[in-house]
């Protein structure tokens, strides 16, 4: 028989070690907990949506994958009328729009799903075809209070503080402040993107070339200059709202990031932790306010590690009410991917069966089922060595796997109604009987916790 090459696609080709995969269901985990502390609501939508739900929006024909079966019935309503997600927004919208008069609004979700896009695969940016990501939204009915837009920067704090990667800081700006920058330097409507989109290189490339973009886009090069100055310039956010002010830039846009400013303290973020950067322009054609990217002070090369923002109108294609919302996404796969490569992340278990009952006496085997048994009634993750081999092999696997405890017990054990209980990392045995077992091996494992 010929045998089939093992390989990957690429783009499709996140695939880890089971430690490696413990270390991102962690992660998944202390999002997932994160979000509930603030009280948002889990939900999940189908892989795959109909192709008229995902192009709504327009212009992401190229980045969808369609749906089709290598045999398929002429009609196939799923091949001729479906394709995968591209990201959790626009089911979100489909989502509320058809079950707006069964939620409560605001309406608060989190969303943890994976999501595939025909995007240009980058493994060493962290950029893949197939990948997850983790979103929360605040959507309202005809209004929402800014309130909820100042509430996104604490939890993105308590996220990243919890996941301990490094110094991180909340950048914040706000649409209607950048356009009254560039009112103040008559940059036309036509112009604005182009303009922006120069702007959004600031941290990528040099001065001189970012200016030149600028001068090409209508800019006289004193006013190129001074635009750069004040869009490139890092300050403090006291800094910034003063700027602002003395210039006059916005006066909307200006009042809404101090009433934000002095929420987000509220709401406990240091300011240490969040800024106001006037370089942050990404997403101007979506968002219509406050706009949110974060950054590790330490890696800023691995770019931004969650990013969003407020919208006016979220599922203006599906219904006739008015659903502002805010929200981030965290794009998980991308950003494991670059703190695996910068050595980032967290350290965790690499089993999570924290003992190994090892087997002795194959005619114990029910002994040692019992054991087991005993400790996982007591919440202590417990597997039993199911394999016939010598102590010393299974002393081996237990070291190479990461249990922190080992159990064995022979004829004479069991006549005597003990076990003993070996810490792998210190080398020391016990012997203890069945009745302690239990409370023995957590406080071996409690220890080592600490």
């Amino acid at each position: 028989m010929k045998k089939v090459k093992p390989a990957l696609l690429k783009g499709f080709d996140q695939e880890f070690l089971p430690h490696e995969q413990l270390q991102f269901n962690a992660l998944v985990e202390l999002i997932r907990r994160n979000f509930e502390r603030f009280g948002y609501l889990p939900i999940e939508t189908p892989s795959a949506e109909r192709i008229e739900v995902l192009t709504s929006k327009g212009g992401a024909e190229k980045e969808i994958y369609a749906l089709s079966r290598l045999a398929a019935a002429e009609d196939d309503e799923a091949a001729a009328k479906g394709a995968l997600r591209f990201d959790l927004t626009v089911p979100l919208a489909r989502y509320v729009a058809m079950r707006e008069r069964e939620l409560a609004f605001p309406f608060r979700r989190y969303q943890i799903q994976r999501v595939w896009r025909g995007e240009n695969p980058q493994v060493k940016r962290g950029r893949f075809r197939e990948f997850y990501q983790c979103d929360i939204d605040v959507i309202g009915r005809e209004t929402l209070s800014y309130l909820a837009e100042a509430e996104i920067p604490s939890v993105i704090y308590a996220v990243f503080k919890e996941m301990a990667i490094g110094a991180f800081r909340i950048r914040i700006n706000n649409r209607k402040v950048l356009k009254g920058i560039l009112r103040h330097f008559e940059v036309s409507e036509e112009r604005s993107a182009d303009v922006l989109r120069a702007l959004d290189k600031i941290d990528k490339e040099d001065q001189g070339a970012v200016i030149a973009e600028l001068e090409r886009n209508g800019l006289a090069a004193r006013a190129a200059r001074e635009l750069y100055a004040v869009i490139g310039t890092k300050r403090e956010t006291n800094e910034t709202l003063a700027l602002l002010g003395d210039r006059g830039y916005a006066a909307e846009g200006l009042g809404e990031l101090r009433q934000m400013v002095e929420a987000i303290r509220l709401f406990g973020v240091p300011d240490g932790a969040f800024a106001i950067d006037l370089s942050v322009v990404r997403g101007l054609d979506y968002y219509t306010g406050t706009i949110y990217e974060t950054t590790l002070l330490d890696h800023p090369d691995i770019g931004s590690i969650c990013s969003g923002g407020r919208y006016d109108d979220l599922a203006s294609y599906f219904t006739n009410t008015k659903l502002p919302g805010v929200g981030i996404s965290i794009g998980l796969s991308r950003l494991f991917a670059r703190l695996k490569d910068a050595n980032l992340l967290p350290k965790t278990v690499r089993t999570p069966a924290e003992v190994l009952v090892t087997t002795l006496d194959p005619d114990s085997l029910e002994r040692y089922l019992r054991v087991a048994a005993l400790l996982r009634e007591q919440d202590i993750n417990t597997e039993v060595y199911l394999e016939r081999a010598k102590i010393g092999k299974q002393f081996e696997y237990a070291n190479k796997k990461g249990f922190r405890v080992a159990i064995t017990a022979g004829a004479d054990e069991f006549s005597r109604g003990t076990v003993k209980v070996k810490d792998l990392a210190a080398q020391a045995e016990s012997d203890v009987p069945l009745a302690e077992l239990a409370a023995r091996v957590k406080q071996l494992l409690d220890s080592k916790a600490h």
